[in-house]
Parts: structure tokens; sequence; C-alpha cells
């Protein structure tokens, strides 16, 4: 389809060369702030699955510290989370460094949400469509519920997305996620800071 192969990938990066040269002085200040609140370290990086279960490495704000219990083993996220580190979260500008991603080749804007390699064996056949397409810094699930809802939920809208995607829906996620933005919805999953783990869907 025109659209998913030739449009989209140059419509992709042509927006995050301009986002990033646009947002530039906020993205120094929130890395100046983050730097300060997580002992230099402002930046977050770590190895997640891209189209057709590449791996890459993702790169984001730093919203969490390092430290650690007395046995030496890091907190539970909600007692990792600096101040500054829960406001760029609430306000998704968390996000923000993966317009490197974008530019790189390894992400788009819109798309399934890029996992971690280690949830590669516990997808279903079905599940595992989502990684027919890059991923997204946004995708439907996001916008329908994001952590707040169950894995198999997420997976269901992420391929649904797959099987479905066009430039007028990802145009309706984008408008959905700037909404989804203002009112800080879905952040997080009961009772977690983010979302847990993926475990796998009981057959």
């Amino acid at each position: 389809m025109l659209y998913n192969k030739i449009l989209k990938p140059i419509a992709d990066f042509c927006c995050a060369l301009v986002g990033l040269i646009l947002i530039a002085p906020v993205f120094i200040v929130i890395t100046i702030l983050l730097a300060i609140a997580n002992a230099g370290k402002p930046f977050y990086t770590q190895l997640r699955t891209g189209k057709k279960d590449v791996v890459f490495r993702i790169i984001k704000f730093r919203s969490m510290n390092n430290k650690c219990d007395a046995s030496g083993d890091l907190l539970p996220d909600a007692k990792r989370l600096t101040p500054v580190g829960k406001f760029i979260r609430k306000t998704s500008l968390d996000e923000l460094p993966q317009l490197l991603n974008i530019l790189k080749g390894d992400m788009s804007f819109i798309g399934p949400r890029p996992l971690l390699p280690e949830y590669v064996p516990l997808y279903s056949a079905e599940q595992r469509k989502r990684s027919d397409i890059k991923p997204g810094i946004s995708g439907w699930a996001q916008v329908n519920g994001r952590n707040a809802i169950s894995w198999e939920k997420k997976f269901e809208l992420d391929v649904w997305y797959v099987n479905h995607q066009s430039f007028l829906l990802d145009l309706k996620i984008l408008f959905l996620t700037v909404k989804k933005v203002f009112v800080s919805e879905g952040i997080s999953a009961q009772g977690e800071a983010t979302t847990t783990k993926f475990k796998g869907t009981k057959k």
C-alpha cells in the first residue's frame, strides 16, 4: 500500500526532524532537570523489539532513579519515580527522545508499542502479527486504555490496527493521543506506577 510503505516512512522522518528542531529548548531544559534529579543520568535506554522482532535500543527520558533496598534490589517503580519524572510521565514528555528512534528508522509515530525481547516467545500466533509493522510512540492500544487495560486487550487492539492501518486512522490516533496527554488517562495499571510484566496468555 502506497501510504504504509512509502508516504508514512517519509512523513515520519520529516516530522521527527522538524519536531526535534522545534522542541530543542524544551528538550535541553528537561535534560538538565533530569540530570540533576537522577545523578547525571537524564536518559534511559533499553532493548526493545521492532518490525519482524528485530531488536533495537529505545531511548527515553529517565523518569525513575536507580535506588535499591538493603539487599541491593531495585525499589518498586512507584518509589523510584522522581517528582520531575512523575511530571514528564504524566505529560508523556518522557517519550520525546524517541524522535531519534524514528529518525534512525526503528520506529514510527503511530504503531504498536515496542516491547521487551523477552516477551517474543510468549506471543500467540495472533499476537505475533503486531510485529508485522514498525512500533510507534503512540498507537491504537495507547488511545484505548494504554496501561490501564490488560495485555490481552492491548494485543487485540494492536493486531486490529495492523489489519486496518490507514492515513485517516493514523490521523485519528494522533488527535486522540493529544487528548489523552491533556487528561492524563491510562498512564498506569491499577496499583502500579507503569504496568505489569507480560507473562503470556493463558490457553
